[in-house]
């Protein structure tokens, strides 16, 4: 099983919860910052190491050479992951999955073969395994399932252009993608982004929190 943390929500009877997937080199240290920033006290936080160590932190797939088979493995165990919050009580449909780099590229991997609906998928500054084999293994709910993928026009890491034509993929596929654009590197672009995302989340609980 994957080591992970869970910070309860300020509301503590809530049953809501984000499961938060670092990127490269970053480890659960990386995202404590989050529950303060998104501002949202009915939320409970799982944030999660990936199973590879990497220098300092962690990694989910080997992004040197083929990373398929890391991919499919931590996929697996996010898999297993997801299965034991349900089992705790955590509704996939009052979950969050969401990642940076790495971890956005694991969300939106378990985001759509997974066979339960979350509340939404949230993608940071990231990439898609295979896009054309993936929208080729989509799991019966995929279509219902909300997508934010945010990348930054300037990322050196990633290129945008070819992220955004790996994005058409999926909403060629038919699938809800809501897509949106930052003059920014490899990071999160500040409030302006973490306004859009807290929009996002919000949506996805619209029967409690409001549009």
């Amino acid at each position: 099983m994957l080591e992970c943390e869970l910070i309860p929500a300020a509301e503590r009877n809530s049953r809501r919860l984000w499961v938060m997937l670092h990127g490269l080199g970053d480890s659960i240290e990386g995202y404590r910052w989050l529950p303060e920033a998104m501002q949202l006290p009915w939320m409970n936080y799982l944030l999660v190491n990936a199973p590879d160590r990497y220098y300092t932190g962690f990694s989910w797939f080997d992004f040197t050479g083929d990373m398929v088979p890391g991919v499919q493995r931590s996929r697996e165990l996010l898999f297993e992951l997801l299965d034991a919050q349900r089992a705790k009580g955590f509704p996939t449909g009052q979950t969050i999955l969401g990642g940076f780099s790495q971890g956005c590229l694991m969300s939106i991997e378990v985001g759509l073969r997974y066979p339960h609906r979350f509340a939404g998928i949230v993608g940071i500054s990231g990439y898609v395994c295979e896009p054309d084999k993936l929208v080729r293994a989509l799991s019966p709910v995929a279509p219902q399932q909300r997508l934010l993928i945010t990348h930054g026009t300037i990322d050196p890491l990633l290129p945008f252009a070819e992220v955004r034509e790996q994005v058409n993929v999926l909403k060629a596929a038919g699938l809800r993608v809501e897509w949106h654009e930052f003059v920014k590197q490899h990071t999160i672009a500040g409030e302006d982004e973490l306004e859009v995302i807290r929009k996002f989340v919000r949506a996805g609980y619209a029967d409690v929190v409001g549009p």
